[in-house]
């Protein structure tokens, strides 16, 4: 991980440096062993605290980023967003190298800065906090910028929006790399929700209203727990005491999504929860996620993931659940 500022680090900004530690930086071998091991590599040499109070020595330096499976730049400074102040050349070109040797990259809120600054972001979905969107898209016009969504998953580049959302994609990661066992277990030790999104490949919208529109989490949370049965909108509308009209309106405008996008983004996640952790078969995987038929949920897994159900279990060879789909200890 990136430590971009050392002496006098803003408060608000351990926020996001403190995500990757809590997530990435403590083993937890009964989960998963090897665990992960994570460096902080720092732009300098910092001896003196800042107006703040605190600073951060770092044992490894930018040159150490070049090697790493993943980098992670969890914000930049303030004045690199605010005042367009530039970012250390250094760090740029560290970027550049760690991407070109086969890193996978993440930003976390601002983070987004310092990869659009490498190039790394051109042609590109990405997101950051929403209240930095429109100068991330002014600064850097080649980034297709999406202030709508929790993350961006492109592959081998991700971006986060700002805070929580950082954790969202953490795990996100963590769910990519060991699977939904290890994820979810995880997320109920920081007591957190093991995943927000949806889990689409290139972005994940946000699949639950979020303040504005509470009304709506009853019925979506309903929803969640059938999704074995064939549900429409208009049973979403007339469960939610609204006209289907209304529901859709209210819907899209609190998720960024279509109520059937919704659903499917949810019956998605729910099959790949149940091809990971299960050895249920793929004809009840689908049955269970409400896809139907195998060749439907195969369809979707194409279309959505790029892959097929089938190879998207070999993926991931954890632990195991019995065909009652209970984890096995």
């Amino acid at each position: 991980m990136v430590v971009t500022e050392e002496i006098g680090v803003p408060s608000w900004d351990l926020y996001e440096l403190s995500i990757p530690c809590t997530v990435f930086g403590k083993p937890q071998p009964d989960l998963a062993d090897p665990w992960y091991d994570l460096r902080l590599c720092g732009t300098g040499g910092g001896a003196e605290d800042g107006p703040q109070g605190l600073s951060l020595r770092t044992r490894y330096g930018l040159d150490d980023l070049v090697g790493a499976d993943t980098v992670i730049v969890p914000s930049v400074p303030d004045p690199c967003v605010e005042e367009g102040r530039p970012l250390p050349p250094e760090l740029v070109t560290a970027l550049r190298r760690a991407y070109e040797a086969g890193a996978r990259m993440v930003s976390l809120c601002t983070g987004a800065f310092a990869l659009a600054e490498a190039g790394l972001l051109d042609g590109r979905r990405a997101t950051a906090h929403w209240m930095h969107t429109a100068q991330l898209a002014e600064r850097y016009p080649k980034v297709d910028v999406d202030a709508s969504v929790l993350y961006v998953d492109d592959g081998d580049v991700l971006t986060s929006a700002g805070l929580t959302a950082g954790l969202d994609l953490c795990l996100h990661l963590v769910r990519r790399d060991l699977g939904a066992h290890v994820a979810n277990q995880l997320a109920r030790r920081m007591v957190v929700p093991a995943h927000r999104p949806g889990g689409q490949a290139q972005f994940i919208e946000q699949p639950v209203p979020l303040g504005d529109d509470e009304g709506l989490a009853p019925v979506l949370e309903w929803a969640r727990e059938h999704l074995d049965r064939p549900l429409t909108v208009a049973d979403l509308a007339r469960r939610a005491a609204m006209s289907p009209r209304t529901f859709y309106r209210r819907l899209q405008a609190a998720t960024g999504a279509t109520p059937l996008q919704w659903l499917l983004h949810q019956r998605l996640g729910r099959a790949r929860s149940l091809l990971e952790s299960t050895d249920l078969p793929v004809e009840r995987i689908g049955e269970l996620s409400g896809l139907g038929t195998a060749n439907n949920l195969r369809h979707h897994f194409l279309k959505h993931l790029g892959v097929s159900p089938g190879g998207y279990r070999r993926a991931f060879p954890g632990a195991r659940a019995t065909r009652e789909g209970r984890p096995r200890t």
